[in-house]
């Protein structure tokens, strides 16, 4: 038998209890994200903030390099990624989610397509396949144009010139952010000069370039891909709440296109052409919100609706 009355028992079982839930609730109120410096995941995101913020919490989003992004959900000081594009990331999901320390928590996009791309120009030329490309290296100056340093697409293409495949072994391979390499895209297609680069859809590019992907780069590609949301450990039961809204999130290239497209043709924020685009099609909102509530347990779809 306790020593304790029972009352005090009660008391500090209660307190305790309180205390978890507002440790719990503090943890939750802030979802912490983030952002590679891709166009179609500040699209996301943007969506997703403004879901979340409409329903009470705060939301913030830091730019990182994706093997950042990665370890940072492993040591859970990253909430949440939207952007496990797949199976371009198939090494960071092996070494992260496979093992069980980072965890999948729904797919967001299906239909992706992400591998190298030449001009209209060079395809029409016979540049159709990665095979075609050494047939034509004084042309292409030995040169892939690829994204930031570290990134999965960079990493399988740094593999593809190590181990000579396709006779691309004394080629270069050129890092830089997606806004820089398709500004020297841009730049080679004024001048009809051979180029080929990292390409993919979701993105303004397929819209703003006349372009083709090429083929042959299954093994490390795929063919088509799909885009997951990971979430660190143990967050879907520290935080179900949130966790329910981005499990919930769904996506199509139409829409995150659309979305990218206004921010590049208008040049508005990411923010305000998320929140047109919501506000436009607000049936999407019933599957989004299914089982969601406000932060403080209000209804969530009223919430957001209202706010739009």
């Amino acid at each position: 038998m306790s020593k304790y009355p029972a009352v005090f028992v009660a008391l500090a079982l209660g307190l305790g209890a309180t205390a978890a839930h507002a440790a719990s609730d503090a943890q939750c109120d802030t979802v912490k994200m983030a952002d590679p410096g891709w166009s179609d995941i500040a699209s996301t995101n943007a969506v997703a903030r403004l879901l979340l913020e409409n329903l009470g919490y705060k939301v913030k989003i830091d730019s990182l390099a994706v093997p950042i992004i990665y370890g940072g959900l492993k040591d859970g000081k990253v909430d949440a990624f939207l952007g496990n594009w797949m199976p371009a990331q198939q090494g960071f999901h092996d070494k992260f989610v496979a093992s069980g320390e980072v965890q999948r928590l729904s797919q967001n996009l299906d239909g992706t397509e992400f591998t190298l791309a030449v001009p209209d120009y060079v395809w029409e030329a016979g540049v159709k396949d990665f095979a075609d490309l050494q047939k034509n290296a004084d042309k292409f100056d030995s040169k892939l144009y690829g994204i930031s340093a570290g990134s999965p697409a960079n990493l399988s293409l740094k593999d593809i010139i190590d181990k000579n495949t396709f006779n691309l072994g004394k080629w270069t391979l050129v890092e830089s952010s997606e806004q820089a390499m398709l500004t020297q895209v841009k730049k080679a297609v004024k001048n009809k000069k051979f180029i080929t680069f990292l390409g993919w859809t979701p993105h303004p590019m397929n819209v703003q370039l006349k372009m083709h992907y090429l083929t042959g780069g299954e093994q490390w590609f795929g063919k088509q891909g799909q885009v997951y949301t990971l979430v660190r450990n143990n967050y879907a039961k520290q935080c179900p709440n949130p966790a329910k809204l981005l499990s919930n999130l769904s996506f199509t290239l139409e829409m995150e296109n659309a979305i990218m497209a206004e921010v590049v043709d208008k040049k508005v924020s990411v923010d305000k052409a998320a929140r047109a685009w919501v506000k436009a099609h607000p049936q999407v909102l019933d599957a989004w919100l299914a089982g969601v509530t406000r932060k403080d347990g209000g209804d969530g779809l009223s919430a957001v609706k209202s706010a739009l």
